[in-house]
């Protein structure tokens, strides 16, 4: 059977984890607090996941089982397969059928092996320089449908000399694993506005196809997240070369998720609540142009024990 490590996600752990998570400091990006939710769902987020992802005391039951019967069999796979918030991460994303749960786990350790220059030692404490650089901010607001939104700013913010691809990447997927250990994001999903503002030909030489394939193996079969959409900002003309080397490898349902606005705001708003969005972006956010990132990693390294956690967990002895 898949074998089991002594884990603060197991059933003993697991309320002290939530605790722990409970009271770390708050960020304040602006005036507005952000903060991961690690408590469970309320009313709304019930009905949520009930109409969305047939989540219901008989389907999370027979999911659960399910899936840690099939675990049984993957015996080079380390899990905490006892803890149920740790199996919810990979079950909500598919709507409890334990089946696809389990293979979007085999894929998930899988891309982690193969891609060991990525996710090896994957902690805030190792990737300082991308999460001060401010590229990448979790916005402090949810859309009114319990949407987690993430800002990535690829231009003007970006200075390949000093934060390299590979590290934006790294943060991306640090960021997505804190949004998705909380229940209300499992259930809502994440959508990502990239500002492409100041992108440059300088930049464009950065980007290589052997890359786009990598984020897209990530994105499209690995990432356990529902990702409602991709809202691309700000483009220059150059953009679209770094779009060309994405497109070979895009499948149809995130080619629809992507959506392309420029700089027609009411466009943005279409998808995405004013209150959720920054003011500079046609929203109502508040959010101050000093730099957060200083700010932004000492939150991420609140949360060091639960990504080192994370880390004990994958394929051991097995070529995937």
């Amino acid at each position: 059977m898949s074998k089991i490590i002594e884990s603060s996600l197991a059933p003993g752990g697991q309320e002290a984890l939530i605790e722990r998570r409970r009271d770390a400091p708050s960020l304040m990006i602006g005036s507005v607090e952000l903060r991961f939710e690690p408590e469970g769902l309320d009313d709304f987020y019930e009905n949520k996941a009930r109409e969305e992802l047939r989540e219901t005391d008989d389907v999370v039951a027979q999911g659960l089982e399910g899936l840690r019967e099939l675990l049984k069999g993957e015996t080079d796979l380390i899990v905490p397969a006892e803890s149920d918030e740790y199996l919810y991460r990979f079950l909500r994303p598919c709507k409890w059928y334990p089946e696809s749960a389990f293979e979007l786990m085999k894929r998930f350790y899988g891309f982690r092996k193969s891609h060991r220059h990525i996710c090896d030692g994957l902690a805030p404490s190792n990737e300082r320089k991308v999460l001060e650089s401010g590229i990448i901010t979790p916005l402090p607001r949810r859309c009114s449908n319990g949407v987690r939104l993430m800002l990535i700013e690829g231009g003007r913010k970006w200075k390949p000399r000093e934060v390299t691809l590979e590290e934006i990447l790294k943060g991306v997927i640090l960021s997505l694993q804190a949004a998705m250990a909380e229940p209300k994001t499992q259930v809502c999903g994440v959508r990502v506005i990239l500002d492409m503002a100041g992108l440059s030909l300088s930049h464009v030489t950065h980007f290589t196809p052997s890359f786009a394939r990598t984020v897209l193996e990530w994105v499209q079969r690995c990432m356990p997240c529902r990702l409602k959409g991709v809202h691309v900002i700000n483009q220059p003309y150059v953009f679209n070369m770094v779009f060309a080397l994405f497109k070979p490898f895009l499948q149809e349902k995130l080619r629809k998720r992507i959506h392309f606005h420029g700089t027609d705001r009411n466009s943005l708003l279409e998808h995405i609540d004013a209150k959720a969005l920054p003011d500079r972006y046609g929203g109502d956010l508040e959010i101050p142009d000093e730099p957060v990132g200083t700010a932004l990693w000492n939150y991420f390294c609140t949360f060091e024990e639960d990504f080192e956690e994370s880390n004990k967990y994958g394929y051991v002895g097995k070529s995937v």
